[in-house]
């Protein structure tokens, strides 16, 4: 008696074994790659739709002025911890470094694009013009990109059991931090003076003498807001308990920080005499909704106390205060110059491209740094030793 032969199980496609977000991601960082030869080659005109009319379209409004400001939350943290001895932040305060870390040198990698001479990028270190704006922007940012990476060092001491230079950075650790938090300070404000010199080509909605205080608030804003989302994140990624009453406590303190920016900003409208503006039937004005309306939700939310034992709600302010930040920045840049000038731009493929490539690198980076350094675990202190 015959049997017959079972059927042979097919071969699953190799496609098929590769998780979606990991197809996604190859499929971003090709498409960006590809973009970064035509601009390396071919020049700015092949891969971007900027002209002498609109020179700074989204590698400045997206990735260096909003790359910026999602990063603050490395100076915010410290802050917190070192010099207010909030020390009950320490458990989210190796991941908010790393996310700045990432974010300032992405930014610099950004800058690289948009630069019609990028190999020039080092000319601020010894062309010196201490009058302009760009200059001390430039210095702040490569100077606390050097911070960020000496405060970030000792998670991959501890790694690499280097004891002898992890007891160098502790020792120096208080005068990094101070340094750290002023050109923090510095430059998250000096971003907002670049739109100073053009008060008549920004929207009265957006132009203010402000601007320098606005960038720097909302920069607090959306350090704490990126904390939330980042602790989130890593905590579904690797497993690791989320630290709700940490995470409460900066919803909390989010909630204040957005709503004194709101007070600053309708405050200085009113003081201006634009509130009238508001009224005009025009697309900036409904982006300028679109902005307030972000801002303002996680504020009554996380105030009406609906949020304790509900993290997916406060991982929703952040992710609506994050948009705010992003929509407000980006309605400064590029929104409120259309308006005034009538320049039209509308961003090549190419230059979407380029920043997706950016944002989904640091994702990257970050997850890779978190599975193989101490990211989550408490710094080693100090040793301490017996005086004789």
């Amino acid at each position: 008696m015959t049997t017959a032969a079972l059927p042979m199980p097919r071969a699953v496609p190799l496609w098929r074994k590769i998780p979606v977000w990991r197809l996604v991601f190859y499929a971003i960082m090709s498409a960006a790659l590809y973009a970064t030869y035509l601009r390396l080659f071919h020049g700015l005109g092949s891969v971007t739709n900027l002209s002498n009319e609109f020179p700074w379209g989204i590698w400045i409004g997206f990735d260096v002025l909003c790359g910026v400001g999602l990063a603050a939350g490395g100076f915010t943290l410290v802050a917190i911890v070192h010099i207010f001895h909030i020390e009950r932040y320490k458990p989210v305060l190796r991941p908010a470094i790393l996310t700045a870390f990432l974010g300032y040198v992405l930014v610099v990698v950004a800058l690289m694009f948009d630069l019609g001479r990028p190999d020039r990028i080092w000319h601020p270190l010894v062309m010196w013009n201490p009058r302009s704006v760009m200059f001390e922007v430039a210095w702040c940012v490569m100077l606390y990109n050097t911070v960020l990476a000496l405060e970030f060092a000792p998670a991959l001491f501890e790694r690499m059991q280097w004891r002898r230079p992890l007891r160098i950075v502790q020792a120096i650790s208080v005068p990094l931090v101070i340094v750290g938090v002023i050109l923090s300070t510095l430059h998250q404000s000096s971003l907002g003076s670049l739109y100073l010199i053009v008060p008549s080509k920004l929207h009265p909605l957006w132009y203010s003498p402000l601007l320098p205080l606005l960038f720097y608030v909302s920069a607090i804003s959306v350090g704490l807001a990126m904390t939330i989302f980042e602790s989130w994140h890593s905590a579904k990624a690797f497993g690791k308990q989320l630290e709700w009453p940490l995470l409460m406590s900066l919803g909390r303190l989010l909630a204040v920080v957005l709503g004194v920016f709101l007070a600053m900003r309708f405050m200085d409208l009113s003081r201006r005499h634009v509130l009238g503006a508001m009224l005009e039937a025009r697309p900036e004005v409904y982006l300028f909704y679109l902005e307030i309306a972000l801002m303002l939700i996680p504020v009554v939310v996380l105030f009406s106390g609906v949020v304790a034992d509900r993290p997916r709600l406060l991982y929703f302010c952040a992710v609506s205060a994050i948009l705010g930040f992003i929509t407000h920045r980006l309605n400064v840049s590029v929104t409120g110059i259309q308006a005034m000038t009538g320049a039209n731009y509308l961003p090549r493929w190419t230059e979407i491209a380029i920043t997706l490539g950016l944002i989904a690198a640091g994702f990257a980076i970050f997850r890779t740094a978190a599975k193989y350094l101490p990211v989550f675990e408490h710094p080693v202190e100090p040793e301490v030793r017996e005086s004789t």
